[in-house]
């Protein structure tokens, strides 16, 4: 039912219930469904056996190899966050909170934060960590980088800096490598120049990072590739040696970053129907909603990788919204259908079916980024009347 959720955004609980046929006999109808056993059975049910599931599935379908799902050897992954919007209440707003605007006034709805490591190639989600607003995404991100497979390279937002970020990626396994921007105005030595874009490079580890992590050395050794976008110039500080992989290769890798936020953005926008806020009003039910489209969003993933295998396609080439919205129809009428015996079959036809919405071209933003403007500088009253 959680899953159906998911799917069904707009639909009450009882109606998900309903569709999917969920009942203790298979029985859903209305004269046999109580709308109160339903949305008891959903709050009983709390968040951890979701996060669970979805835990165990990530880790297994994010590493998942697929044809393409390689990069000079290594496979490739992604680290960033994003934040979801809560019904404002006092309740969600005094647990989740909120940013803060020039003001002593707040930002209109409680904000969720959510960060996720993401397979580039086949979008699935390995493991992701929630918390409230003012949690910290670099904290967030170490609890989870120790599901990072072997032999792989981990992109990060700019955001996720530090020599014990950086360096616990290459550590905590075999050839684990990560590729980062550089900050502005950094204090870099020079060790040795290895072409007119690449050389390595000496930092000193600041006294913070030491003291939260006392096996840190006073300097950091790395890998320094510079090129030029849009006119100007940049900086990707890797582990990745000089001898394997060419200036010029981790620079176009890095591009590869954009593809995290295609998956949030096909969370938030597809699958949300770019909703305002999440739907739930409980504490316990807004992460069992988020945990819920966690996992349905990677199992979507992994039947569109799935079905490109079967037609020699990239995951990649699927298009998100599309299947999912064919899964949902699919689910409806597989939940009326019988014999029960011929699900394997339907679910055959369903992947099949998948296999037709691929995406020949992915159209790029047609203008260039731009910040949105301020929210009102006046006093909101938040008790007025919606507008009719």
């Amino acid at each position: 039912m959680v899953l159906g959720m998911a799917l069904f955004r707009d639909e009450p609980v009882h109606e998900v219930a309903r569709c999917l046929n969920i009942c203790a006999q298979g029985l859903a109808s209305d004269q046999l469904l109580a709308r109160s056993g339903v949305t008891e059975a959903h709050k009983r049910l709390g968040a951890d056996p979701v996060e669970s599931l979805f835990r165990q599935t990530g880790k297994q379908w994010g590493g998942e190899r697929y044809e393409g799902d390689d990069w000079n050897g290594l496979q490739v992954f992604a680290v960033d966050g994003a934040l979801l919007r809560t019904p404002d209440s006092p309740e969600l707003r005094e647990h989740f909170g909120s940013g803060n605007t020039g003001t002593e006034r707040q930002t209109p709805f409680p904000m969720l934060r959510l960060v996720a490591l993401m397979n580039v190639r086949s979008h699935v989600i390995l493991d992701a960590q929630l918390s409230p607003y003012r949690g910290s995404e670099m904290r967030l991100a170490e609890t989870f980088l120790g599901q990072i497979p072997d032999n792989s390279i981990t992109l990060f937002d700019k955001g996720f800096w530090g020599a014990d970020l950086l360096s616990s990626v290459a550590e905590g396994g075999s050839s684990r490598h990560g590729l980062t921007p550089a900050r502005k105005n950094l204090v870099i030595e020079e060790i040795e120049r290895c072409g007119e874009h690449d050389r390595r490079v000496r930092m000193k580890v600041s006294p913070q990072a030491r003291k939260r992590n006392p096996n840190l050395p006073t300097h950091w050794d790395v890998r320094e590739v510079s090129y030029e976008s849009q006119g100007h110039a940049r900086s990707l500080l890797t582990s990745v040696p000089v001898e394997s992989y060419s200036a010029g290769a981790v620079a176009a890798l890095y591009l590869e970053r954009w593809e995290i936020e295609l998956g949030f953005r096909d969370i938030k926008s597809s699958m949300q129907q770019n909703a305002v806020t999440l739907r739930s009003k409980k504490v316990e039910l807004i992460y069992q909603e988020v945990w819920g489209l966690l996992l349905a969003y990677n199992i979507i993933r992994r039947e569109a990788s799935q079905a490109a295998v079967a037609f020699g396609r990239a995951p990649s080439d699927i298009r998100f919204k599309p299947a999912c919205q064919y899964i949902a129809v699919l689910l409806i009428v597989m939940a009326a259908a019988n014999p029960v015996s011929a699900t394997g079959r339907r679910l055959a036809e369903l992947r099949g079916g998948i296999g037709g919405l691929f995406l020949d071209h992915r159209p790029r933003p047609g203008r260039p980024r731009t910040v949105k403007i301020s929210k009102t500088r006046y006093p909101v009253d938040r008790k007025a009347a919606p507008l009719k």
